[in-house]
């Protein structure tokens, strides 16, 4: 199938560039041509400035049934923590389908085109495992092909709830029991044309130190991704010193998990050490501040792992909200707070870490950019809403990073397909609808 879009503006990794075609044949682009001052016949037409599709590349979709409720009160990660295993214990196979469908339909009206799903709610409650070992793990794939999305299920080792401390009640619907028996069964997923298997690492208070290197090995054996929750709260790290005598990043280190196909998510309490390991290891950093602060995790020193040599990317992981320019906006804002500057990084910059260095990440090394041979992934935002109507259209980086919202996302378009025309999602037309339909079954 061919077909030709017509941008009136896109950002080209550097640049907007007014008038462009990009021609898409069986999903992939053909061709970008630049000057083209009129729609060609037969074009679609994309008004406003048309990104990369986005990659949220970190995501436990249903932590989406937590917005709002968890807000109730104060507390700590720690309080949200046991709201969260009390909507996990609650979930089966069809409700988890209903609700990262719905999840997965948000992302794409945000304009996401791929998803790293950090999986580790696998048996039934109780531990029983289903009678198909990856009863919920397939649920998801499927939910991301529904709402018309790439998925990498990021296949999560957790076995234990501490250093030394067995599963949890809860925490029992997550546990393989060993790390063995966990590659065993992950090995039954099979990537397909909108899929990808990678491996996760829960933290190192979940993966006890004797069994990382299988999970490494299981990773580095298929080429995949391997993610892994570092450092995101201070008593994890201070329980790993306790228990080891180094920070969790050393620990992680001496096992063989870092690497070049390896990202920390959230990498938010490192030493010195941590950076220069994470950085000289080209192990990547995958930030998600809007949950960083809405859970008062505190803010991760991006610029320092940038500037040592960890690519980063963006998720929303609680999902607390789901835009990834406002993911992107926030890393940059943080900074600022924190350092009193401004400036740490170019638009161009951070769109880039939401789109081609998120899908690196998730083992999608193709795409993210609008050039010949990669996947017809595209997103369009409007520059004429009331957050972005003014600027000049070649600032149209700055429009997107600073000004607009995933409100603005117009058109999503993965595989050359469009998920979203003008606002509305092709397949799930009333997205509220499903989810508030999904979110109540969850509490029945």
């Amino acid at each position: 199938m061919h077909v030709t879009y017509w941008l009136e503006h896109a950002w080209l990794d550097t640049f907007v560039e007014p008038g462009v075609a990009v021609d898409v044949t069986d999903g992939r682009i053909t061709a970008v041509r630049k000057d083209v001052t009129a729609p060609p016949p037969g074009a679609e037409v994309l008004r406003g400035l048309t990104l990369p599709g986005l990659a949220n590349a970190h995501s436990h979709a249903f932590h989406r049934a937590l917005r709002s409720t968890v807000q109730v009160g104060s507390g700590t990660f720690w309080t949200w923590r046991e709201v969260m295993y009390g909507v996990a214990s609650r979930l089966t196979p069809d409700t988890y389908f209903d609700l990262a469908r719905a999840v997965y339909a948000e992302m794409a009206l945000a304009g996401v085109s791929a998803v790293g799903e950090f999986h580790y709610l696998h048996h039934a409650p109780g531990g029983t495992p289903y009678a198909e070992p990856n009863t919920m793990g397939e649920a998801l794939i499927a939910a991301a092909a529904d709402a018309g999305i790439r998925i990498t299920l990021l296949d999560t080792a957790y076995l234990a709830s501490g250093f030394g401390t067995p599963p949890t009640r809860h925490q029992q619907r997550f546990s393989d029991g060993t790390a063995d028996a966990w590659a065993e069964r992950a090995s039954l997923l099979k990537d397909s044309d909108h899929a990808r298997i990678g491996a996760a690492i829960h933290s190192v208070r979940a993966v006890p130190a004797d069994q990382l290197a299988t999970v490494a090995a299981w990773a580095q054996t298929r080429m995949a991704p391997l993610h892994v929750h570092l450092s995101e709260q201070t008593a994890e790290n201070d329980a790993c010193l306790a228990t080891h005598g180094c920070t969790p990043t050393r620990l992680l280190a001496d096992h063989g998990v870092l690497g070049p196909r390896t990202t920390g998510v959230h990498n938010t309490h490192l030493t010195d050490e941590d950076i220069a390991l994470l950085g000289g290891t080209s192990t990547g950093t995958c930030m998600c501040p809007t949950t960083e602060r809405d859970l008062a995790d505190g803010i991760g020193p991006a610029t320092r792992l940038q500037k040592a040599g960890s690519t980063l990317s963006l998720g929303s992981d609680s999902h607390a909200v789901i835009d990834l320019l406002e993911e992107a906006r926030a890393m940059e804002l943080n900074e600022r707070l924190r350092s009193r500057t401004r400036g740490h990084w170019t638009a161009a910059s951070l769109l880039r870490a939401a789109s081609a260095d998120g899908h690196e990440a998730l083992g999608w090394r193709d795409a993210g950019r609008i050039e010949a041979g990669a996947p017809a992934d595209l997103t369009t935002i409007a520059l004429d809403s009331v957050r972005t109507a003014g600027p000049l259209p070649r600032l149209g980086a700055e429009t997107a990073v600073f000004a607009a919202s995933a409100c603005d996302v117009r058109h999503t378009i993965v595989a050359g397909r469009h998920i979203v025309r003008d606002g509305v999602h092709t397949s799930i037309p009333d997205v509220p609808g499903a989810m508030a339909k999904a979110i109540t079954a969850v509490y029945k």
